[in-house]
């Protein structure tokens, strides 16, 4: 501890925010990730049945759904959390802290999944498709039985890809008042030019991300065999 002091002063005496500003980061990650999901998910296999010649063909739903994800995932992150001020507000009340980092995120985070989640979809074999539709599946079942299931590893992978994505989009809401380590490292770090504060936020921020990354990447590989 004593060795800790001396090459990390600043660091050692702000661990109670430190310990709050990683378990804020992994909350705002945690609950954006997973409502993104529930968004991005049909988002994405509803912008692949009803591309034109598949199961529900839909011109203006595709179009419409499409236009919308392309105009989210046009704007940077910074644009789009000072843009939804108004709709964060309306939402949580408030735009700052946890509450105020999670909406911005899921706005962000959900086009991203839709497309991810429709790019490993359309990788599926057409062929398996067909010989359900052979057997006389229905649209649905065959959303649910065949595309989901074949297209389950790329959708983990679309997953760890987001999560990742979040990790750095929470660092950036940080910059704005969103907490988390982001905030941390501005508040306690950059304004005071305490060096070893930034330092480990990003060391902290690096770790999370591998740890992601090798967990996405364990289950890509169990389930692809």
């Amino acid at each position: 501890m004593e060795l800790l002091k001396q090459i990390m002063p600043n660091v050692v005496n702000l661990f109670p925010d430190l310990i709050k500003a990683c378990k804020d980061t992994l909350l705002m990650v945690f609950i954006s990730g997973t409502i993104a999901s529930i968004i991005g998910i049909p988002l994405g296999v509803t912008l692949v049945v009803t591309r034109e010649g598949n199961l529900l063909e839909n011109r203006f739903i595709n179009s419409f759904l499409g236009k919308i994800v392309n105009t989210f995932r046009s704007l940077p992150f910074v644009i789009l959390l000072t843009a939804i001020i108004p709709i964060t507000r309306f939402i949580a009340g408030t735009t700052i802290g946890l509450k105020g980092a999670v909406i911005p995120l899921i706005f962000a985070s959900s086009p991203f999944v839709a497309r991810q989640v429709e790019s490993a979809l359309l990788d599926i074999d057409p062929g398996v498709i067909e010989a359900a539709e052979a057997m006389g599946s229905s649209p649905f079942e065959i959303i649910y039985r065949v595309l989901l299931v074949e297209g389950l590893p790329g959708i983990i992978y679309a997953l760890t890809i987001t999560i990742v994505s979040l990790i750095g989009f929470s660092a950036v809401a940080g910059t704005v008042g969103g907490g988390g380590l982001g905030d941390f490292a501005i508040r306690y770090g950059y304004q005071y030019y305490r060096t070893d504060v930034m330092i480990v936020a990003t060391i902290i921020l690096l770790l999370i991300v591998n740890m992601v990354q090798g967990l996405g990447e364990y289950l890509l590989k169990k389930l692809s065999h």
